[in-house]
């Protein structure tokens, strides 16, 4: 199973790299989605970007895109408030 998982997880990369290597040079964002599912971003990352996707208590998503590669990750902020949240009632 975990060898399965590599292998879908290599091959999403290699479609988002080769979906912006497909366009002019000048379309390229390296950001985008693979598979019409799946968001990819290759840009640089930034601690403000860094900071919105995994500590954004009022971002009603609990899985954001991440910051760098394919996938998701947790917003653990929208985590803590919505444990907080449970808590108080």
């Amino acid at each position: 199973m975990r060898r399965l998982a590599r292998m879908i997880s290599f091959a999403m990369v290699i479609s988002a790299i080769g979906q912006e290597l497909s366009k002019p040079a000048e379309e390229r964002s390296w950001q985008g989605q693979v598979w019409r599912v799946v968001p990819y971003d290759f840009r640089v990352p930034t601690w403000a970007r860094l900071r919105d996707s995994l500590w954004a208590p009022d971002n009603p998503q609990l899985f954001p895109p991440r910051v760098f590669g394919v996938g998701w990750s947790i917003n653990f902020g929208r985590v803590y408030a919505l444990l907080r949240s449970a808590a108080r009632q």
